[in-house]
């Protein structure tokens, strides 16, 4: 009975980090412009994320555009989205993977070669998808970092961490906790 009460924990943690990796990697909100100055009447507020770049203009009014080309982004871009691409798709398989384990972990006839397949299966799937969140979150976040206390970025090119890395950390941290339960 502990063994079903795990994997249905570990299936509801792995569907929630599955889910928050969806929003991270399409969430505008990886960097976010850094307010450092001492002006306090701030008008516009800039958003960088995989997709796109967004403005908030007085909090009133959001302008967002795609990219224009996959072949202009820099090469760390490029990586951070076909990490959480691949994340993203992993995590999929995962869930589908460990509620599969779940359905035929009750008695039945195949016997417990097959049970432990599919949730050794979803275990190591899940523990690799929170891995690959954890790379493009934690390289940006650190990114971000240290840009912030170079003294040669100029002050309205500095940015803070966005909600998205935040999302992303929570997500690893649930597909990785899974990822334990199942394995």
């Amino acid at each position: 009975m502990s063994c079903c009460v795990l994997q249905i924990t570990g299936l509801i943690f792995g569907g929630a980090g599955m889910l928050g990796t969806l929003a991270a990697t399409a969430m505008p909100q990886w960097r976010v412009s850094a307010h450092v100055e001492a002006n306090l009447v701030v008008f516009e507020s800039v958003w960088e994320g995989l997709w796109m770049d967004c403005i908030s203009q007085l909090g009133l009014r959001l302008q967002c555009k795609l990219y224009d080309s996959v072949l202009a982004l820099p090469p760390p871009l490029e990586a951070l989205r076909a990490l959480m691409c691949l994340a993203v798709l992993l995590g999929v398989v995962a869930f589908l993977t460990a509620i599969v384990g779940v359905k035929y972990s009750q008695p039945s006839k195949e016997g417990p070669q097959a049970v432990s397949a599919f949730v050794l299966a979803a275990g190591v799937a899940f523990l690799l998808t929170g891995s690959l969140v954890l790379v493009p979150v934690s390289w940006t976040g650190g990114a971000i970092v240290r840009d912030f206390y170079d003294p040669a970025v100029p002050v309205p090119l500095k940015r803070e961490l966005g909600a998205a890395l935040y999302v992303g950390w929570a997500s690893s941290a649930l597909l990785l906790a899974a990822g334990a339960m199942y394995c």
